[in-house]
């Protein structure tokens, strides 16, 4: 028997071992290394502006509504109120944990509050980065006080104010809980990655104390047995402790300022445990705590069983998210196979025209390939996780297609989430809609600090960078400072995008060397719509690349144009990218837009609102319309708009005006549409 047994272990080793050969052979990595916030300023005549208002109003709004400090809306917060006499307070909550309170049975907000408030400080440190403001650091470190009071209630360093107010014996969602609900891994997740984050701007160690510790305990409560199998209930944290990680890895030393103890393999092992175990519910003791949802929770089988991305699309994009983080420290093939099939299917079969993801309201989940109907759900934060999600695949295979869907989302579905203003916000993001109204708050207000999230981190994604080479990766007017074949260079890009397609970019090095930079083509600007043809457009102008003056053939390959040289100070790349109005097209496949067509301009996605168009309805587009594209500066803060010949329901011609899809519902609530039937 016992022959046996070593003979069957050698037959798995060997199939194992075969099978991670057949994965190695079958991926392809190229890492590459986005920017320090640090390294990085903007100076852009398009973002500038929306990061200014976004840091001098949006974070301070976003905390002022987490306090209460909003008038209600929308019917349920004007219900809430009336029934406590008041707003909700997040901060309440951690008051009342800190006094010692439990089990009350009462939590001002949803499960997941604790998480907002911290998303939000992490968005807040990285625009503490490029934009210093010693008010908004004082407003943080208060807060910081008092979560720190609340940690301070437990002997363990647990913190999750719902479940110690409403469910105290059902911690991680065990003893009959539901962590999918009670969102005490993820809040944990959130906490951990505001720590990271604040201690980078600011050189401050006390959020990070209360993470390291939290980290600490859940390390001793979850992992292999005899530890509780616990996953996050949400996507976030695998990537969020990596973080943690990463930084006691990268910065030894600081361990020695810290007021507990830190192991960071610790926090490595408990991310691909909560990776690694989902699918795995438990054993004939029941032992483990949950239960199988489906693919609610992407928690239906193994993740590198996974040839889809399923369930809920904001949990899934998290987690993909951290997929592709892990893969980045472990190059384990596993890893970077699931990352590539989450990402293929994602982006081949299931994503929409503005970069939306989630089509289904109920579950907010991913629909079946192919089902994008107009009116589907979208909501903004599964947006902003598919472009984390991109930059990770980017940051991984140094591949432009990633940053194409980036971008998508960036011009589109991120910027229709939040107003010009920068104090009204959308949930869902649907491509046509007939009283589509932005709220100040909500019920669940996740947007606003997914928001903050990746627009404060956006200005390190614009460039990126491995031994030998600069990549230029996104058109934003910008200075950075890097290090390239052992050269410091500082890179300085002028441009007008996305309202006008020409951008320069100044190569300053330290010294004459030679390098390489590979500057991104972005695949709409020579007809490839979407890698995997889900839409498609055809583009007449050509790109232009110039190298202080000479032509540079524009051959991408992996999406960019690598361009090797020797550099001296004062070279100029000039690129011209073809801004005309183009006609989108669906594939065949999706059913639900069969005979409909999209505008579009760069990487701005466009429709009809009816306050342009009062006969929004009846309108048709007649194929090979001639478009014209004229900047209207007092329009919408300032942008491109199409105009063109459409028919009505007469057949009759009648002339249209198409604007950005981020910019509806900026001047009252109209009618719109983004697909329009072709004639």
């Amino acid at each position: 028997m016992i022959v046996m047994r070593i003979l069957s272990l050698s037959v798995v080793f060997l199939l194992s071992f075969s099978t991670y050969v057949a994965l190695a052979q079958s991926t392809h990595t190229h890492i590459i290394h986005p920017l320090k916030l640090e390294q990085v300023s903007v100076n852009d005549l398009f973002w500038s502006p929306k990061l200014k208002v976004w840091d001098a109003k949006t974070v301070y709004d976003v905390f002022d509504k987490l306090e209460g400090a909003y008038e209600p809306d929308r019917k349920d917060l004007i219900d809430e109120k009336a029934k406590l006499g008041r707003t909700r307070n997040a901060f309440l909550n951690f008051d009342l944990v800190a006094q010692g309170k439990k089990n009350t049975g009462q939590h001002d907000g949803p499960p997941w509050y604790d998480g907002l408030v911290y998303e939000t400080i992490r968005g807040a440190a990285d625009l503490l980065v490029e934009y210093p403001d010693p008010k908004l650091e004082k407003k943080i470190d208060g807060y910081i006080d008092r979560i720190a009071a609340a940690q301070a209630a437990d002997p363990d360093g647990y913190l999750n104010t719902y479940t110690t107010l409403v469910k105290p014996d059902q911690r991680w969602g065990t003893n009959g809980g539901d962590d999918k609900w009670q969102h005490d891994v993820y809040n944990a997740g959130m906490l951990i990655e505001a720590a990271v984050h604040y201690y980078k701007a600011t050189g401050k160690t006390k959020l990070l104390d209360i993470a390291t510790k939290f980290s600490n305990y859940m390390y001793r409560e979850m992992g292999p047995d005899p530890k509780k199998n616990v996953i996050p209930g949400h996507g976030g944290p695998e990537e969020a402790i990596l973080k943690l990680y990463w930084l006691f890895k990268d910065e030894p030393a600081l361990k020695a300022k810290m007021s507990v103890p830190v192991d960071e393999k610790h926090y490595y092992q408990l991310a691909t445990f909560w990776i690694e175990n989902r699918g795995n519910y438990g054993d004939k003791d029941g032992r483990y705590a949950r239960k199988s949802d489906e693919s609610y929770n992407q928690d239906h089988m193994s993740v590198f069983q996974q040839k889809t991305i399923e369930g809920h699309a904001v949990r899934a994009t998290l987690l993909a998210t951290g997929v592709a983080a892990t893969a980045l420290e472990n190059n384990d093939p596993r890893y970077v196979e699931t990352a590539n099939n989450y990402w293929d299917n994602m982006i081949g079969k299931r994503m929409f025209i503005t970069g939306g993801e989630g089509a289904i309201a109920d579950g907010e989940r991913f629909g079946k390939n192919f089902f994008m109907p107009e009116s589907a759900y979208l909501e903004s934060c599964a947006a902003i996780g598919s472009a984390f999600f991109s930059q990770r695949m980017n940051e991984l295979e140094a591949d432009g297609k990633y940053i194409d869907e980036l971008e998508r989302v960036l011009y589109n579905n991120l910027l229709s989430s939040v107003s010009l203003k920068g104090d009204h916000y959308f949930y869902e993001n649907p491509l046509v809609a007939t009283d589509h109204k932005r709220w100040a708050w909500h019920s669940c207000p996740c947007c606003p600090p997914m928001l903050l999230k990746m627009v404060s981190a956006m200005p390190g994604f614009i460039y990126a960078y491995d031994q030998d080479a600069a990549y230029v990766n996104l058109f934003i007017g910008s200075q950075a400072d890097l290090t390239v074949a052992g050269t410091s260079v500082n890179l300085k890009q002028v441009t007008h995008y996305p309202w006008k397609g020409e951008s320069v970019i100044v190569v300053n090095p330290t010294a004459t060397k030679a390098f390489t930079v590979k500057v991104r083509i972005p695949g709409w600007a020579h007809s490839q719509e979407n890698p995997f043809n889900l839409y498609t457009s055809t583009v007449q102008e050509p790109v232009s690349l110039k190298v202080n003056g000479k032509a540079v053939s524009v051959q991408p390959q992996n999406g960019y144009v690598a361009i090797r040289r020797t550099w001296k100070k004062g070279d100029r790349i000039e690129l011209s990218l073809p801004i005309q109005p183009r006609i989108v097209s669906p594939s065949d496949s999706i059913q639900t837009i069969k005979g409909k067509v999209a505008l579009a301009s760069g990487p701005i996605v466009y429709g009809l609102e009816s306050i342009d168009n009062p006969n929004l309805n009846d309108l048709t587009l007649p194929a090979n319309t001639p478009l014209k594209l004229t900047y209207q500066a007092s329009l919408l803060n300032g942008v491109n708009v199409i105009t063109g010949q459409a028919t009505d329901k007469n057949a009759k011609p009648v002339s249209f005006t198409a604007i950005p899809f981020y910019t509806f519902s900026n001047r009252g609530v109209y009618s719109y549409k983004v697909w329009v039937a072709e004639k």
